[in-house]
């Protein structure tokens, strides 16, 4: 069983979690839209997250859609009381698969409804606000997001909403966040190789809210670097396992979410937790993100 205390916790909202969590995006069937094809090995994969320790598990009800959140439901609740779910709205699933916004205050409220009532919950611990100012680009876009924000805190203050977190966004946009809502939580792209968000992460830091980077591997296209490959074969490890201590090693705000639909692969990925990278190898491991 892997050692996940080794990775230290962290304050996400009025929880204190371990860094190394779990993402349910997976679960759900090719390009994340209709149902896995074993949905007995998906229960099986969270099932065998909560036995090892993790207490972080991070889903959204248009993933699917509504598969993750029906599949978490039928492998876990009653949950324990030391499990935090963290979800995220502000999109929408198109009949063929497409990501489409869903920003206007009665698609997220209905939104936040479908959250609570496919995983069986009252409160909602973490709702992330997803922004997608762009129909044809993929990460953050500037502009406002006063409006769908807004929203979301009026659920809040309804009691639907205990936090609040921000994805897909800039630092401006962050800020503009913070006047709104207290902002428990960042999740953006960030990985070895795309490093954009770097100072954002330390201004974080900096003031004890979370980030927690989404494609923490690469995403659909895995993460490939010669020296990712000599450093875990230096230590023993896999080059995936190496790419997950360095982001723990990378800022203590850093929570990871890494998601998978194999037990085989959960317990090879909640290893990094325990894997220890010398001042050498994180010299070379930082290059990589200069070089990409």
């Amino acid at each position: 069983m892997s050692n996940l205390e080794s990775a230290g916790t962290f304050r996400l909202g009025d929880r204190t979690v371990k860094r190394l969590g779990y993402g349910a995006m997976q679960l759900a069937g090719p390009g994340v839209f209709g149902p896995p094809k074993d949905r007995d090995a998906a229960v099986a994969v969270l099932r065998a997250a909560v036995a090892q320790g993790v207490d972080h598990i991070d889903t959204s009800d248009y993933y699917g859609p509504h598969v993750t959140n029906q599949i978490i439901k039928e492998a876990l609740h009653p949950y324990a009381d030391n499990l935090t779910i963290v979800t995220k709205i502000g999109a929408r699933r198109g009949p063929q698969g497409s990501w489409d916004p869903a920003y206007s205050a009665a698609e997220l409220t209905q939104a936040v409804h479908d959250n609570l009532d496919r995983l069986g919950l009252e409160v909602l611990d973490v709702v992330n606000l997803r922004i997608m100012l762009s129909a044809t680009a993929h990460g953050p876009v500037e502009g406002s997001i006063e409006a769908p924000l807004t929203a979301l805190a009026e659920l809040q203050q309804e009691g639907l909403v205990r936090h609040i977190g921000l994805s897909n966004v800039t630092a401006r946009q962050v800020e503009e966040g913070r006047k709104l809502a207290k902002i428990v939580c960042v999740q953006n792209m960030y990985n070895l190789a795309h490093r954009e968000d770097d100072a954002l992460i330390d201004s974080l830091a900096a003031d004890g809210t979370a980030y927690v980077p989404f494609f923490p591997l690469g995403g659909f296209s895995p993460l490939q670097s010669s020296a990712l490959s000599e450093v875990a074969a230096e230590l023993g490890a896999t080059p995936m396992q190496v790419a997950l201590a360095w982001l723990l090693r990378r800022s203590p705000n850093i929570l990871l979410i890494p998601g998978t639909s194999s037990v085989a692969h959960l317990t090879e990925n909640l290893a990094a937790a325990s894997l220890m990278l010398s001042a050498e190898a994180m010299t070379a491991l930082d290059a990589v993100g200069i070089a990409a």
